[in-house]
Formats: C-alpha cells, structure tokens, sequence
C-alpha cells in the first residue's frame, strides 16, 4: 500500500515535471535559464523521485543490485539547479551546457514514468496509450527542438514552427526546417527512427482488430446458416 501511494505521487510529479517544463520553455526565450518558481518546484518533485527510489530500493529483494542498476535515475532526481543557486555558484558555459543536458534526461525519465503507467493501467486501452505515446513524444521533441533551435534558427518563428516540423519528421516525412544545433540534429535523427518504431504497431493494431471483426462475422454467418 505504501509502495503505492508513492508510486501515484511519483506519477503525479512526473505530470508536474513536465507541464512546468512546457511552461517554462514556452514563457521563456532565455536557453537554459529556469526562473524561481520552476526551481523550487523542481526541488519538490526531485524529493518525491527520491522517496520513490530508496522506497523502490529497500523493497527490493536485492537492494545494492537495483541501486546499481539505477543509480542514473537517481542522479538526474538530484535538484541540482536549487543546490547551485543557493550555494551561489557561477556556471560557464560548458556547465550550463551539461545542466541543460540533465533537465532533457529528467523529462525522459518522467515521459517514461508517465508512459508506462499509461500502457500498464488497466483502464487504458492499448489503442489510446499508442495515440498518447505518439503524441507525447512529438510534443516534447518539439519543445525541446525550440528550446534550442529558436535562439539561433531563423526558420523556427514559433512554437508553432517546432510542433510542424516534430509532426513532419515523426511521420518519416521531413520538413523544410533544418536544424543547426547538435541537439535539434539528435532530435531529426531519433524522431523518424521513433515514428518506423511506433506507426507499424498501429498497423498491426487495426489488422488484428479487422481480423478479429470478420472471424466474428463468419461465425455469426455459421450459426445463422440453415442446416439440412
């Protein structure tokens, strides 16, 4: 029960990462400089990974071995953009680079989080957790594509521009926007990869759906059929 409760917690700040992400990236032109109110929230849902973590951990059959396995995951719960502004410390470039990095892998973390609960849930169907996983996934791969590309990508007007382009290169289409940074490059390489992965599966879906319907229907037409 305990295990559960923090589970649900643990859901519920994966949600708040990402929509205070959304908010923040949108509402702000400043590449990878957080205001107050997202650091301290911040700092809340790292605490409640944490919780989750060392929960996870000492219910764990084998402690040590699930502590190495995701001691990642519970490097990126740390809220370091709260331990370094109230310890004063100036970044380079470089490091804000690499913090940047870590607030890209912490939404990963939280997508996955939220993703699984949306597939394993029982009162989900696999057909909406594939919609929801596609259109998360081009959501925040267009979020994070004008994050980076806006400030220096004059084809990259608007958030409008992003989600166009994350829609276009989802579908394997391609856009006339390219990207020129090396994360809006990673982005165009892995969101087609992403879209071969996930179009295929709905394919599958609705054949076996189709499938389904007509070996009902020839059973129906069995059973009705007059016998001699």
């Amino acid at each position: 029960m305990i295990l559960r409760i923090i589970n649900i917690f643990t859901l519920i700040a994966s949600i708040m990462l990402l929509a205070s992400l959304s908010v923040e990236i949108l509402y702000s032109r400043e590449l990878a400089q957080f205001s107050d109110a997202y650091i301290w929230s911040m700092l809340f849902i790292c605490i409640i990974f944490i919780v989750d973590f060392f929960a996870l951990m000492f219910h764990n059959p084998h402690p040590w071995r699930f502590f190495a396995r995701n001691f990642m995951m519970l490097l990126l719960s740390i809220p370091y953009h709260f331990i370094i502004q109230n310890l004063g410390i100036v970044l380079g470039h470089t490091d804000t680079m690499i913090l940047s990095g870590i607030v890209m892998l912490r939404a990963i973390m939280a997508l996955y989080i939220t993703l699984r609960w949306l597939i394993e849930g029982r009162a989900t169907r696999l057909l909406w957790a594939y919609i929801a996983t596609v259109v998360i996934c081009t959501y925040f791969a267009a979020l994070f594509f004008y994050e980076y590309e806006a400030p220096v990508n004059s084809s990259v007007e608007g958030f409008g521009d992003a989600l166009w382009w994350a829609c276009m290169n989802m579908t394997t289409v391609g856009a006339e926007i390219f990207p020129v940074t090396a994360i809006g490059k990673i982005i165009c390489v892995i969101l087609p990869i992403i879209g071969m992965a996930m179009f295929p599966v709905f394919t599958v879906y609705v054949t076996a759906l189709y499938g389904k319907r007509e070996r009902g229907t020839t059973v129906a037409q069995e059973r009705d059929k007059p016998k001699i």
